[in-house]
This record gives C-alpha cells, sequence and structure tokens, in this order.
C-alpha cells in the first residue's frame, strides 16, 4: 500500500501556513498605508492655502501614487513565490539525482574486476560544440605511458558518451586502477576544440548558499560541482 504524505508536511513545504500569515500582514499593512495616506491627503486639503487650492491633476497624481505603492507591494509578493517555486523544483531536480551516475568535465577513467573476474571501466564522454570527422582517444596510466589509442570515427555536435573495453595496445586487459583520457577531434583536417568528460555518481545533494542552489557530492577524488556541471545523466 502506497505511504500517503501528511498535509502538514505538504503544506510546509508548499509554504501554506506561511504565505497565509505573510498574505494577511501585508494586507494589513497595505490598510494601514491607504489609511494614512487618505489622513495626510484629508489634512492637505483642509489646510491648504484657500488662494491656491489643489488642482484636479495634483489630486490624481496623488492618488496615482498611492496606487503604484500598492502595485508594487502586490508585484514583490508574486515574484518571491515564483521564487520559493523555482527553488523548490530546483531541489527536487538534485534530489532525484542521488545514486544516479552522471557525466561532469574530467579526464578520469577508473578499470575494475567484478566478482567474476570481468574487466569494468566507467564511461567517458565528449562535448563538441560542431560535428567531428573523427576523434582519437588516447588513454595513459598514472606515469603519463600510453596504454590504449584508437579512433572512435564520426562523433556529432553535442555530449557523447562511450565505453572502454579496458583492453590495452597489447591485447591485454588493463590493471585495475585509474586512467586518463585525452580527446583529439578533427574535421576537414583540421582540429577542432573538445571537452573530455568523466562518470561520475551523485551521493549526496547540500544547499550551496553562496551559488544560490544546490552542490551534489560526488565522492572524495572529484569533490563537490553545480547542477550546471552535469552534461548527462546515465
Amino acid at each position: 500500500m502506497a505511504a500517503t504524505i501528511d498535509n502538514s508536511v505538504l503544506n510546509g513545504i508548499n509554504g501554506v501556513g506561511a504565505n497565509r500569515g505573510t498574505s494577511s500582514a501585508r494586507a494589513n499593512d497595505s490598510q494601514a498605508l491607504n489609511d494614512n495616506f487618505m489622513t495626510m491627503m484629508v489634512a492637505q486639503l483642509k489646510n491648504q492655502d484657500p488662494l491656491k487650492p489643489m488642482n484636479n491633476s495634483e489630486m490624481v497624481s496623488q492618488l496615482a501614487q498611492i496606487n503604484t505603492l500598492n502595485g508594487i507591494e502586490d508585484l514583490n509578493e508574486t515574484l518571491q513565490g515564483i521564487g520559493s517555486q523555482i527553488d523548490a523544483g530546483r531541489a527536487l531536480e538534485a534530489a532525484g539525482l542521488i545514486g544516479q551516475g552522471v557525466l561532469v568535465p574530467g579526464d578520469r577513467v577508473l578499470v575494475g574486476r567484478d566478482s567474476e573476474g570481468n574487466v569494468n571501466a566507467t564511461p567517458f564522454g565528449m562535448e563538441l560544440s560542431e560535428p567531428a570527422e573523427n576523434v582519437k582517444v588516447t588513454i595513459t596510466d598514472g606515469a603519463g605511458q600510453v596504454v590504449r589509442r584508437y579512433d572512435i570515427g564520426a562523433v556529432d555536435a553535442g555530449v557523447s558518451s562511450f565505453q572502454w573495453d579496458g583492453e590495452t595496445d597489447q591485447g591485454s586487459f588493463a590493471p585495475d586502477g585509474a586512467y586518463n583520457i585525452r580527446l583529439e577531434a578533427t574535421q576537414g583536417g583540421e582540429s577542432l576544440s573538445v571537452d573530455a568528460l568523466n562518470y561520475a555518481m551523485v551521493n549526496a545533494v547540500t544547499p550551496n548558499g553562496e551559488q544560490g542552489g544546490f552542490a551534489l557530492d560526488l565522492g572524495a577524488v572529484q569533490g563537490q560541482v553545480g547542477l550546471s556541471a552535469i552534461k548527462q545523466i546515465l
């Protein structure tokens, strides 16, 4: 049976109770502002110079001022409500990434073996601003020695993900560990700009006040990144 969510929890997320109290307080403030303005205006009319009475345009101008103030207060309240909804949407989006594999800027690939001895390598990716006729991949170990070179072929513009089989140029499998990837993209014999992407797992999400959003915890090696760093969800 599906679990039910208490109304108080939903109200807390949507800010129903808080908004009701805030709206009431703002209505009272607005009414007080209207009352004060009318009191001042009546006093001004009573004490005006009989030889220079307030003309219609001046009265209309002052009435327009109070309407403008009320309109600004209503607009601010609406914008605050929209901002709260956007923040709630971002929080749900970020929380939904926990436990997901993602591609972020980086050039690292991890190689390991499962319980049956099969070699597995983490995915890697690339981001191209325009299509490439061919992309060459060079994989090196921690000492900078080349482990594997191969061509991927044509790659479309945008973000693409790939998988290395863990095999070296000598036909054996690479030892467990971390490796680096270097990408070279070309089109018509000319080099293209290409950004390497590596795989990471989202472990947790924390509020990030400095960036006004949320930081994704990708582990000790990758550290924390913002939502904008996620190029692809795998």
